[in-house]
């Protein structure tokens, strides 16, 4: 027997072998320095430390087929010198953002206006028929941005009569100002040098789309270099199916890229930066505030509470900075995504419309005539608030701390379940999550292409059965479905706390890498345990619970159940 299937022999055999003596990678036993807390050991990886997909998920082992097979065992690894794996994986990212802008480009073709001119050709559904509907496109011109109209300033009238003003917060609807300047000064260049001029919404749109891909860029670097040791796993985002779908049909890459940001921020210690961009985020889009909480949380467990003032302060400079100004010069166009968000009713594909689509029921539509429709704002905003409370009570009483990454995904995805509002964009909240908290292939493709069928069903229900389109049912067939996967991601995330052993992002050797000072330090304050629900054994520590065992990245025609091949100390959860 050699030492590899020993574990250890000679000098280094003496005294116990712990996390902080060794780590393991490729069968191979590697010493490194003991890591302090609240620094990821991560910050220094050698080539033998990483995780390599194609030997440890399943289903990446077998899609690698298509391009030469898994990793091999004498392969040269960490030696790239311009393909570095985040350079992989911004190009793949850069190829599906262009998917993206194709997919959508059908609803900014033009064609002849009958008086010798050019005009948006929205003929034969086609923003429904091909799936192509975006806000940019309509909103340029109902919104006032073809005049370059100031936001929150301009207001305009409704086919009802009602006055409206920009329903964005502030950071998105300046964003979408300055897309509508930069077009149209685009637009006169082209003329001005020969090249082909087109039409305003166009270029509008194009414009726009470079940017916000700069921005989703932005969240694949940030999530990179949180992911490390598992930077492969970023390839989660940047293949994704949602994003071809999704990446232009709103503004919403810009707070994913701000909220990624702070993510990175606050896991390399620097917490003021993270406010910022939690501040400047939560201006662009209300989500990026949820951070905060599971923080807080972390904050409580572990007793460092000076990162989560410096970052709630500077959060709060930085929102109160961009908006202060627009409350005091406009107050009513400042107060319309207020006064829109509570007077909206359920979403198409929440519970709360599915519900009251099969049961007839009316129960949650405005009661006698009024704007608002009160009992559903208060009982979205009740579940979610039950739903935060049992993310508190479970994040503080679980046996071993819970990963940040994995406490915002649960926060994120019970807002979208909880909420009255879930718009198809807005999955893309939970891309660089999911990469972080539960970096598994299979469930995660099952349930970003569940959000592919839903919505191109909504955009066939839209475009009716006297259009060939089809009834509203298969839409909600597939958003029941969609809804039950990221019940699904929930649960597994869930589990993967409760049974650290099964956590791939600790069995790989980090503790928390998103966790900044939260990473290896100890509890100072928890409530009482609840009862492992899942676990198939007591996690209490036995007699031989300091025994090593031979752990290591699986290789190649390995255990079928590679995701589960790496843990850390016979006995003791990792």
């Amino acid at each position: 027997m050699d030492e590899r299937e020993q574990g250890r022999t000679g000098d280094d055999a003496e005294g116990p072998l712990t996390p902080e003596t060794a780590v393991f990678a490729d069968t191979e036993l590697i010493p490194v320095e003991p890591v302090e807390p609240g620094l990821s050991r991560s910050a220094s990886l050698s080539p033998t430390e990483r995780v390599i997909p194609t030997w440890t998920d399943p289903t990446v082992r077998r899609a690698a087929e298509l391009i030469g097979g898994p990793l091999g065992r004498h392969a040269s690894v960490g030696r790239a010198t311009w393909l570095t794996p985040l350079r992989v994986c911004l190009l793949m990212a850069i190829a599906v953002l262009i998917f993206g802008w194709l997919f959508k480009s059908a609803c900014i073709q033009q064609g002849p206006n009958g008086a010798g001119g050019v005009t948006l050709d929205q003929s034969g559904q086609r923003p429904w028929i091909t799936g192509c509907y975006n806000d940019v496109v309509p909103l340029y011109g109902s919104h006032k941005l073809d005049t370059q109209a100031l936001p929150y300033k301009t207001s305009w009238t409704g086919d009802d009569g009602t006055v409206h003003y920009m329903e964005y917060p502030v950071v998105t609807g300046y964003f979408m100002w300055a897309m509508s300047v930069l077009a149209k000064y685009y637009v006169q260049f082209a003329g001005n040098v020969g090249l082909p001029v087109p039409l305003d919404v166009a270029a509008y749109f194009t414009i726009g789309a470079i940017v916000l891909a700069l921005f989703y860029l932005w969240a694949v670097a940030s999530t990179a270099r949180i992911a490390r040791r598992r930077v492969w796993d970023v390839a989660i985002m940047c293949l994704s199916p949602l994003l071809i779908v999704h990446a232009f049909t709103n503004w919403d890459l810009l707070a994913i890229g701000m909220t990624a940001g702070a993510m990175v921020a606050w896991a390399r210690g620097r917490p003021v930066l993270a406010g910022a961009l939690i501040g400047l985020g939560t201006a662009a889009k209300l989500y990026p505030v949820l951070l905060l909480g599971p923080i807080l949380l972390l904050c409580l467990r572990s007793g460092r509470y000076r990162g989560l003032i410096r970052a709630a302060v500077a959060g709060a400079v930085v929102w109160l900075a961009v908006n202060l100004p627009v409350m005091a010069l406009y107050p009513q166009g400042w107060y319309e995504f207020i006064k829109l968000n509570s007077e909206r009713p359920a979403e198409y594909d929440t519970w709360y419309a599915i519900y009251s689509t099969l049961s007839g029921s009316h129960v949650f539509d405005n009661a006698n005539g009024a704007d608002t429709p009160t009992f559903l704002n208060v009982l979205s905003l009740a579940l979610f608030g039950l739903a935060c409370l049992a993310i508190a009570w479970f994040a503080l009483s679980v046996r071993r701390r819970p990963r940040l990454a994995q406490l915002i995904f649960l926060v994120v995805a019970a807002f979208l379940l909880t909420n009255k509002v879930w718009s198809p964009q807005y999955s893309l909240w939970l891309l660089p999550l999911v990469v972080l908290a539960l970096p598994r292939w299979r469930p995660v493709l099952a349930w970003q292409f569940a959000e592919v069928v839903t919505w191109m069903l909504l955009m066939f229900s839209f475009a009716g059965v006297d259009n060939k389109g089809l009834s509203i049912y298969p839409f909600v067939a597939a958003a029941l479905v969609r809804d039950a996967l990221v019940v699904v991601l929930v649960v597994r995330v869930i589990r993967e706390i409760l049974r650290p052993a099964e956590d791939l992002v600790r069995m790989a050797g980090d503790d928390d890498p998103s966790g900044g000072v939260f990473a290896n330090a100890p509890d100072r304050w928890t409530l009482p345990s609840i009862p492992v629900l899942w676990a198939r054994k007591s996690y209490e520590e036995p007699e031989d619970a300091r025994e090593p065992v031979l752990v290591g990245a699986a290789e190649p025609g390995g255990s079928p159940e590679g995701e589960r091949s790496i843990s850390l100390v016979k006995g003791q959860p990792s």
